[in-house]
């Protein structure tokens, strides 16, 4: 008797992340965009929008020359598109699986994603955050938008949550995979393990929304411990800080620029690694690259190496793999957030409307 091979289950990955201007004259739309969401500018409407029009219109020159240094646009979405096609293949002993991508604040948005979802004919759905510290400004908001968008356009099947992976092995062991050598470099370089001192940079939030409950401070502080636990070196000089920062309120400290500085200070070669984004875009081309490396020499930083986004690093790849599977193996209804012991949010009640 000849046995049958089953079809194998269609699943849609669906990965989100911020997002970037893929020209120079979608530069100021995607700044309204951003601005605009009531998880980055907490204010009602018709203020919130009259903000976000002010903040576009006066941002949007100098955003075009810092993606003057890219070619005009943001690399993320096929710098996506490889991790997508990296994941297609490791998904692919055991599922038909493809990857969409859901951009937060310019194309392609959750709109068109939920569109090729459904005319793919998935089986079920997993959407995957390439947030890997969860915050209500990132993380939450897409999951908030691929609701509506998937209400929108009639998209009704079983899906699975990736909410976060502060910690996850395979994440933090790609990163170490990537740090080690560029610290082994600098020690080199500089003469010794004690005239080095590791940057682990994430974006800034305001110091307000983590007051009011969001767990990414957190987030961001168990992926450095695990980083540097992994490394393997005791004595090496090292701490987390945050880049970005935009406005006049007060945000989360240590900035990574005052951190170069007091480097600087110390006589320390600096070596940052950007921890919490995993694809090049702006904040790592342009403002770690050129930015802040202007502003090591101008603080006499003698040495300033980045370590590269992790991008398609094998490790991690796989670690999304992983975590794909195990949010299959999971009752959808069931999902919650990794963070719910600091947050309490309920990702599954995201995307339902329910909160």
């Amino acid at each position: 008797m000849t046995q049958t091979n089953l079809p194998k289950k269609k699943v849609a990955v669906v990965l989100m992340n911020l997002g970037g201007p893929d020209c120079p004259d979608a530069v100021k739309p995607f700044l309204f965009n951003l601005f605009r969401d009531p998880a980055i500018i907490r204010l009602p409407n018709p203020f919130r929008w009259l903000v976000a029009k002010l903040i576009s219109s006066r941002r949007a020159p100098i955003a075009r020359e810092i993606y003057q240094y890219m070619g005009g646009g943001s690399p993320i979405v096929p710098l996506t598109l490889e991790q997508g096609s990296s994941l297609e293949t490791d998904l692919g002993a055991d599922f038909d699986a493809k990857c969409f991508i859901a951009m937060r604040y310019w194309h392609p948005f959750s709109d068109q994603a939920a569109k090729e979802v459904q005319a793919w004919g998935a089986d079920e759905i997993v959407l995957l955050s390439l947030y890997p510290q969860y915050s209500t400004t990132t993380t939450e908001s897409s999951l908030k938008e691929w609701g509506r968008a998937a209400r929108a356009n009639q998209l009704d099947k079983p899906t699975h949550i990736v909410c976060s992976y502060p910690t996850e092995p395979g994440f933090i062991q790609g990163q170490v995979n990537l740090i080690k050598p560029v610290v082994e470099k600098a020690i080199q370089d500089a003469g010794g393990l004690e005239y080095v001192r590791l940057l682990l940079s994430a974006h800034g939030l305001p110091k307000s929304v983590i007051e009011g409950g969001d767990p990414y401070q957190n987030h961001v502080r168990q992926t450095c411990r695990a980083i540097a636990d992994g490394l393997g070196m005791a004595e090496l000089d090292w701490l987390d800080c945050y880049q970005s920062r935009v406005g006049p309120m007060e945000w989360i400290v240590p900035s990574t620029e005052d951190e170069i500085k007091r480097a600087g200070a110390d006589g320390k070669a600096v070596v940052v690694a950007p921890i919490a984004f995993v694809t090049e875009h702006s904040e790592t081309l342009v403002e770690l690259d050129i930015e802040y490396g202007e502003l090591a020499k101008e603080a006499g930083v003698s040495i300033y190496l980045r370590v590269e986004a992790i991008g398609t690093e094998p490790n991690f790849i796989g670690a999304l793999g992983k975590l794909v599977r195990e949010a299959l193996a999971t009752d959808p209804a069931s999902h919650k957030a990794i963070c719910e012991d600091d947050y309490g949010c309920s990702a599954y009640d995201l995307i339902s409307g329910k909160s």
